[in-house]
């Protein structure tokens, strides 16, 4: 009877240890396949928090906020230029990117344009550096403002009296009989500052966008000493700057600008936060919990509906595929060497709620924020451009100038009257007469 009792304990002191080390997880067995382990208690955040506070801008012109890295070894130049959206089309190139799988292959790219007339300098302003940052030490405007620009001072220009810089120019034309006008001011400008920006204004009457009121900017000018930056925009005072001579073709440019508004939108569209399940109570389309008791107020990392769209972004990196000229300069500027077609870079029935482009206009790869006429501000990249894709050279094969409302047929209206014929061959008919008379 004591043997059989010790052996009893020893086997009730074996199942104990047994039950132990199943209960034990880093001692348990295992799981086998098809069995769950644990569901994930974790997942990143919905939603960006680097873009708060959501809400509408209030640089509708977009802000430059930092400007390229002054090199006073290079000659002086400006550093950004003001331009208006008109619409998108597509290209077709052939790609020059040795060892890549589309090497010398045929792609067709999405590309924005950009109407872009002269902008006209009427000013600049000196900036000496603090420790706070730069701070306006002295301003000098030009002796004559157009009316366009003018028509910035007011909010009502019919009603208003128009007196704006009347006194300053009687001063500086009395001071341009007896010498240079504003000298104390240059000197001063001269002697002082470290950086120099160009006040710039748009022509927007050019841009035939509905509006006669300019759009005034400062940009800054890089290069050379100060004394050189003050003479060379003395230099462009009451003069037209054309894109050209700030951009050129192949260049890699920042695009500033404010997007498209969309108004109120709820948490599921705002933030991309996931929706509850049918069946729950007082909508789906929600954040099922808005925070803990306490701390007793909602965070602001938590998803609220409200404002989406009309922000103010910076993109960087966006190639320059092409600068066109004026159509009074150049007739055919959307010709590419492989297409002979003699077409301008306006759409047939123009670019959809903008119209035809006349001035000067440039082509960039991809898209570009905001809505149609919209100003758009290119700048200067502030990073030096050394990948494969800045270096690689464009040659443009074909630009889409189809219709943009269709399906787009043809590319040009001498194209559609000889497939047409009829009437339609007739007006081509006409109006080539009308050219050759004029």
């Amino acid at each position: 009877l004591a043997q059989e009792r010790s052996w009893l304990g020893e086997v009730l002191c074996w199942l104990h240890q047994v039950a132990r080390s199943l209960s034990t997880p880093h001692l348990a067995r295992a799981p086998r396949q098809g069995i769950m382990s644990h569901r994930k208690f974790e997942r990143p955040r919905h939603g960006s928090l680097g873009f708060l506070p959501r809400k509408r801008t209030k640089h509708h012109h977009g802000k430059i906020k930092s400007f390229p890295k002054d090199d006073p070894s290079k000659k002086p130049h400006l550093t950004a230029f003001m331009s208006f959206k008109a619409g998108m089309s597509h290209i077709v190139r052939e790609v020059d990117r040795p060892g890549s799988k589309l090497h010398k292959k045929e792609v067709a790219e999405a590309v924005s344009i950009l109407e872009a007339p002269p902008m006209m300098v009427v000013g600049f302003v000196g900036y000496v550096e603090t420790p706070r940052g730069p701070r306006a030490l002295t301003s000098v405007w030009a002796g004559h403002l157009n009316d366009e620009v003018k028509r910035r001072f007011y909010k009502n220009w019919y009603r208003a009296k128009k007196k704006a810089f009347a006194r300053y120019q009687k001063r500086w034309e009395a001071a341009n009989k007896e010498g240079t006008p504003m000298q104390a001011e240059i000197e001063r400008a001269k002697k002082y500052c470290q950086s120099i920006r160009a006040i710039c204004h748009t022509q927007v009457g050019k841009a035939k966008i509905g509006q006669k009121k300019a759009h005034i900017k400062e940009i800054q000018i890089n290069g050379g000493s100060t004394a050189d930056k003050v003479d060379f925009v003395m230099g462009l005072f009451e003069q037209e700057v054309k894109l050209e001579s700030v951009f050129s073709q192949d260049e890699m440019v920042d695009v500033l600008g404010a997007t498209k508004g969309k108004g109120f939108e709820g948490v599921v569209t705002r933030w991309g936060v996931t929706r509850l399940v049918r069946k729950s109570h007082r909508g789906l389309r929600k954040v099922a919990c808005i925070g803990s008791w306490h701390p007793a107020r909602v965070q602001f990392q938590v998803p609220r509906s409200g404002q989406r769209g009309y922000h103010h972004r910076t993109e960087i990196n966006k190639k320059i595929y092409r600068i066109g000229k004026n159509l009074k300069d150049d007739p055919k500027n959307a010709l590419t060497e492989q297409d002979g077609t003699e077409k301008a870079i306006t759409p047939m029935g123009g670019f959809p709620h903008y119209g035809e482009v006349n001035e000067d206009w440039v082509m960039i790869k991809g898209s570009v924020m905001g809505a149609r006429k919209r100003v758009i501000t290119l700048r200067k990249s502030l990073l030096p451009q050394v990948s494969r894709r800045a270096c690689e050279k464009v040659e443009l094969k074909f630009i889409d100038t189809a219709s943009k409302l269709g399906h787009g047929r043809f590319q040009t209206s001498e194209e559609k009257a000889k497939f047409y014929g009829g009437g339609a061959a007739k007006k081509a008919r006409k109006e080539e007469a009308e050219k050759a008379e004029a």
